[in-house]
């Protein structure tokens, strides 16, 4: 098996059974070790790094079939991801599920190590942008990681890794089909030879929408090349996505998911998203000694959006976009025999804009004359970026079983902001709104922000299957442009600072024979707590505490049977008091809304017949407070889910998935606002046929 040492780790192709997702990449005298990247964009054995790394496998992502990526991620522990209307969704890791102000920019999300977003450009629902269905795997990491990527990777990070050229099958073509005109194909590729590889993935669905007046078409293509010459690898990945969705808004209504027929309807049948990104990715890595390994990954991104904020007074359009250059760079050297260092630098330079329009006058129940959101353009800006970042890490083995980490970074991140239309709280014309408009434009401005992130960890192997580390991290965002920007009512300037999380860590993981397990517990806190206040101000005063234990166990008493349980116990509150938007009061110490306790998984793969396995998957979500206030709550929800593989020949091979299998009426979001519960309601049973035909 060929494995970069900056990401392209060879994770090979789909297997004729299920297997477990916290099974082995690598088997060596019944000992099981899994490789993965996102820990230091280098590719090392899980077991020695310092801190929470869940490694979800090709195998996982092929049986699983995700119609959305919440169904492949939320196997993980510590993670959940809300699905809202089509490929939108909302993230949480180690935090609650986050929106609005504030949200943008907690987590960070990675293709092959790298951003797929420049900083302070980013979109609560971007991981749409990336092929999460074909990828050759996909790593979380649970807790601050600014020391190797910076802004943004405060309570963790999703990377995407796709297959190389060289671990694809030469041929593969697969036809799913489902309810509601729900129709995909894959199709894969690939050319190797002794010098180059070369070879692409391409997804496209079609999906009719099961609520009134929605769904989507989705194209998704992914094409790497990798070139050997030497001792020095280079290559290049391209990928590119387009969504064209039809959305359905919130239904309305205490418990109204329970209700089939609301749970079909669409208040708006006019909203929409339609989106495409492209990134192309360079990749040269070679050995400068036997003792030190350079890797270079410059990278150029552009991405559009268009979307009908159906959510808001008028229902304004909001255009975006932004067009983005960069490198990423790490140099790994190994120096008084033992001692590792890890530095290097990153550089990226990024101009993007913003552009709201409104075709009518919204009065929110007030005269027309009286529009609170004029017609014409709201706001219309560009913004201009650059961050510069170096970091180090050492880390130094002692005493036969210990081994010391300590790493930090330094990164400067500059926004140059042009405000195109006239400043200040106004229609675009220049005049007044009777009691203000709800929206304002700063003038032009500069902004800077600077930070430094560090880790320090200790690892202790017990033996040679088990390991004990401890962790110290912090993390930070730089606020994001919208933060700053795009700003409400007679707030002219939004002063914010970066946010900052302190992370402390315990963990374990290891083996007793068939069984496998990773155990971690955190506790940190937040600062600088970017959100909108009583004014509509966005400020950045407010603090949080985060707190919890997460479990992964894996056991297969058979070679045909395994069991895998993940789950998640924790306690997110706020540290602050404060009226906010709405008028909803923050009490410290009361929950943080949308942020269950409980997130459990468990799945029990069986073998049944040397051609044909099956997955029964369990999924709860836990009760969680819908406001600040906590005084409106949604009552959770468990899932059954079913799948089935049968391998007809040795190319051919087929999958049923059943989700859902009780018909469990649930929310896939739950909320509370403007005096009303409002939900995301979730789909019924529903179940997906899937043909697969590949060779080599």
């Amino acid at each position: 098996m060929r494995a970069s040492r900056f990401g392209s780790t060879a994770l090979l192709g789909c297997t004729a059974l299920l297997v477990s997702t916290v099974q082995a990449a690598e088997r060596n005298n019944g000992r099981v070790e899994e490789v993965v990247v996102t820990g230091t964009r280098e590719a090392e054995q899980l077991r020695d790094f310092a801190g929470s790394i869940s490694l979800v496998k090709s195998d996982d992502i092929a049986v699983v079939g995700s119609t959305h990526h919440s169904e492949i991620i939320n196997r993980v522990p510590g993670a959940m991801i809300q699905r809202n209307s089509g490929q939108e969704s909302l993230t949480a890791i180690r935090s609650p599920v986050l929106s609005g102000p504030g949200s943008c920019g907690t987590f960070l999300f990675l293709e092959n190590s790298v951003p797929i977003r420049p900083t302070g450009f980013c979109n609560v629902n971007e991981l749409f942008e990336v092929n999460s269905e074909q990828a050759s795997s996909i790593e979380v990491l649970r807790g601050p990681a600014g020391v190797i990527y910076g802004s943004g990777a405060m309570h963790g990070a999703i990377n995407v890794i796709p297959a190389q050229p060289g671990e694809m099958p030469g041929r593969s073509l697969a036809l799913e089909g489902g309810p509601n005109e729900y129709y995909r194909g894959k199709l894969g590729l690939s050319q190797k030879s002794d010098a180059t590889d070369i070879g692409g993935v391409l997804i496209a669905s079609h999906d009719g929408g099961w609520r009134d007046n929605s769904g989507l078409k989705e194209q998704k293509l992914n094409i790497g090349l990798t070139h050997r010459s030497g001792e020095a690898q280079m290559g290049l990945d391209l990928a590119a996505t387009n969504l064209n969705q039809e959305t359905a808004g919130f239904i309305q209504g205490f418990n109204a998911y329970r209700n089939d027929a609301i749970a079909k309807s669409n208040a708006n049948p006019e909203a929409y998203r339609d989106a495409y990104a492209v990134r192309l990715t360079g990749r040269y890595e070679r050995p400068l000694s036997d003792n030190m390994q350079l890797a270079v990954r410059p990278y150029v991104r552009y991405s559009r959006m268009d979307f009908l904020q159906h959510f808001l007074v008028g229902k304004p359009l909001e255009e975006n976009g932004q067009e983005s250059v960069g490198v990423v760079t790490s140099l790994d050297f190994t120096a008084f025999n033992n001692t590792r260092f890890l530095t290097g630098l990153d550089v990226e330079f990024a101009q993007g804009f913003l552009k709201e329009t409104q075709p009518g006058p919204a009065t929110d129940g007030a005269p027309a004359a009286n529009a609170i959101r004029p017609a014409g353009k709201h706001y219309d800006y560009q913004v201009d970026s650059r961050v510069a970042a170096i970091y180090g890490q050492i880390e130094q083995p002692f005493a036969e079983r210990w081994k010391a980490i300590a790493g930090a970074r330094y990164e400067y991140v500059e926004y140059d902001y042009d405000n195109r239309m006239i400043s200040g709280n106004t229609a675009e014309n220049g005049a007044t709104c009777p009691g203000g408009c709800l929206f304002n434009r700063p003038a032009d401005r500069s902004d800077d922000f600077s930070n430094v992130t560090s880790k320090l960890g200790l690892t202790y192997a017990i033996a040679d299957d088990h390991t004990l580390y401890a962790t110290a991290t912090r993390g930070y965002r730089a606020p994001d442009t919208s933060e700053l920007y795009r700003l409400q009512r007679q707030q002219s300037i939004a002063d914010l600072e970066s946010e900052q999380l302190d992370s402390i860590e315990l963990g374990a993981r290891g083996f007793f024979g068939p069984l496998s397990y990773s155990l971690a517990a955190f506790t940190m806190d937040k600062d600088n707590v970017i959100f909108r206040d009583s004014n509509g101000f966005n400020v950045s005063d407010g603090r949080t505490k985060h707190e919890g234990v997460e479990y992964e166990f894996s056991w297969a008493p058979l070679e045909t049977l395994s069991l895998a349980l993940a789950g998640t116990y924790a306690k997110h509150t706020y540290d602050f008091n404060r009226v906010i938007e709405q008028g909803e009061t923050i009490v410290a110490g009361r929950d943080i809304d949308t942020a269950p306790r409980h997130i459990n998984t468990a799945r029990l793969n069986w073998s049944f017949l040397p051609s044909a396995a099956a997955e029964l998957e369990w999924v709860s979500v836990g009760k969680y407070f819908v406001d600040a206030a906590n005084q409106h709550e949604y009552g959770g929800h468990n899932l059954l889910n079913l799948r089935m593989s049968w391998r007809a020949t040795e190319n051919l091979r087929t999958l049923v998935r059943l989700n859902n299998v009780t018909d469990r009426a649930y929310a896939d979001r739950a909320d509370f606002a403007f005096g009303n519960y409002r939900y995301f309601p979730g789909r019924g049973r529903t179940l997906f046929v899937e043909v697969r035909y590949e060779t080599e």
